[in-house]
């Protein structure tokens, strides 16, 4: 037990655990400037290690030179007609397909990032011409300084072709894609009984004036007795971009919710709205990004359909941790957790504006529940394409990143309340097919799809690909 001097009851010491890799813990409160966390404004990502191991990094821009200098750079690189801003940009697959295999597998740059499109807002098939054509916004491109590409004026996330491919081998034509699509981790029983252990040991006092120590002391203790946690991916290969930003985005929304990334636009974080008297010492919150699955707009013959929204929901699930490490559905659910799921969907578009990860998470998600329309309505025989390029991994691979296995636990200790809360897990679910159920699905009002369908119909050279 942990005793000397004059002793204190808890006062508040309100813990929170991160099952994800990070390089920092943080023993202060998380509304000072010094905790060690991730600054809203700095350009970030993940690395993960050849043995599997996430962990975050940040870039160094504090003045915005490095990225003013690759926008110069771009713009006198990129050709002016893929440069400029296009409201509707459209790609054909099918011709995107051919134009890779006369270049003889070789990827250009504008077929890498699809021609600059920022996000899918249509999918049209047109069974005459043989496409099947994703539309939206689009831009010329940069990378920034954590490598990420992003529209060279919006600084929006470009949707890449590896992503595409990714989520239309999930949902091929020649078979029944997947459940899910997501990714979770999870501390082991083992870690979870050593952590609960770790806490009666500590017992329920500390000394009279050594606060920090006690919070330093904490939250290594909890972190090493928690030890690394298992990341599980669902439904697409681990070892994938796809399936990296999925693992980035959960991972920094869990930081912003225990008070260790500052977020970019203001909202209501858990540490802000935890009580002392609002849930068990034991509890284990976990939060779960899954798409908006009201988002699909369909003419009436299937042949077009419009994404709209913003096609992303954080929601919430409470459980508690038993002696020995297992895990139960808790009783209730939790009022700080709600109110942070809550404010986080709420501030969802303004967090995409600002933090390219989420926009790119939405990316991902429209291209799963893309994929499966395109896959459910038979696009494929329609338009008469197998697709047989771009399934094939040996010809086109996207394969090509270390999958994330395993994640240390990030831990924050802050004075508020009267109770200790222990580790957030969760992840991200995308049920695409359920976003194709007659019960979803909105009617297009004003035939304004169709009608759209018709002004893009296809008549373009044997060897375009994408137009304005």
């Amino acid at each position: 037990m942990y005793r000397s001097g004059f002793l204190r009851r808890w006062p508040g010491w309100f813990l929170l655990a991160l099952l994800w890799a990070v390089t920092f813990v943080s023993p202060l409160r998380a509304e000072d400037d010094n905790t060690g966390g991730v600054a809203a404004n700095a350009p970030a990502g993940v690395l993960v290690s050849p043995e599997g191991v996430l962990r975050l990094q940040t870039a160094a821009d504090p003045l915005g030179m490095v990225m003013r200098e690759r926008v110069a750079a771009a713009r006198h690189a990129l050709p002016p007609d893929i440069i400029r801003y296009s409201r509707l940009r459209k790609v054909s697959l099918p011709r995107l397909e051919r134009a890779i295999i006369a270049a003889n597998g070789v990827v250009s740059d504008e077929m890498r990032y699809m021609a600059g499109l920022l996000r899918v807002r249509y999918v049209f098939v047109y069974p005459e011409s043989g496409d099947i054509v994703l539309a939206g916004p689009a831009e010329g491109w940069v990378p920034d300084p954590a490598g990420r590409v992003v529209g060279i004026t919006s600084g929006r996330p470009i949707i890449q072709l590896q992503d595409v491919v990714t989520a239309l081998r999930a949902y091929p034509p020649d078979k029944e894609g997947p459940a899910v699509i997501g990714c979770s981790i999870d501390p082991t029983q083992e870690g979870l009984a050593k952590m609960q252990e770790f806490l009666r040991r500590m017992g329920g006092t500390f000394p009279r004036g050594q606060e920090l120590q006690t919070a330093r002391y904490m939250s290594t203790g909890v972190k090493n007795s928690l030890g690394l946690q298992e990341i599980t991916i669902e439904g697409i290969p681990a070892d994938t971009h796809f399936a990296r930003i999925l693992v980035e985005a959960d991972y920094r929304m869990k930081l912003i919710g225990i008070g260790l990334e500052r977020p970019p636009v203001r909202l209501t974080t858990f540490v802000e709205k935890a009580a002392s008297s609002s849930a068990p010492a034991n509890a284990l919150f976990r939060w779960y990004f899954v798409p908006d699955y009201q988002c699909l707009r369909v003419t009436e013959d299937g042949t077009g359909l419009e994404l709209v929204g913003d096609g992303v929901k954080l929601v919430g699930e409470d459980e508690v941790v038993m002696a020995g490490g297992a895990r139960a559905q808790a009783a209730t659910s939790n009022a700080a957790s709600r109110a942070f799921t809550t404010s986080f969907t709420k501030k969802y578009p303004e967090l995409a504006a600002r933090s390219p990860v989420y926009a790119e998470l939405r990316n991902v998600i429209d291209l799963a529940v893309v994929a499966a329309y395109i896959q459910k309505q038979d696009f494929y025989t329609q338009a008469g394409w197998k697709m047989e390029f771009l399934a094939d991994e040996s010809k086109f691979p996207v394969r090509t990143y270390p999958a994330p296995k395993q994640v240390e636990s990030a831990v924050n200790a802050i004075i508020k309340g009267s109770r200790i809360m222990t580790p957030i897990g969760g992840g991200v679910q995308i049920e695409a097919e359920e976003a194709l159920q007659a019960e979803n699905l909105l009617p297009d009002e004003g035939d304004q799809v169709r009608k759209l369908h018709e002004e893009v119909k296809v008549s373009l050279p044997a060897d375009t690909w994408w137009w304005d």
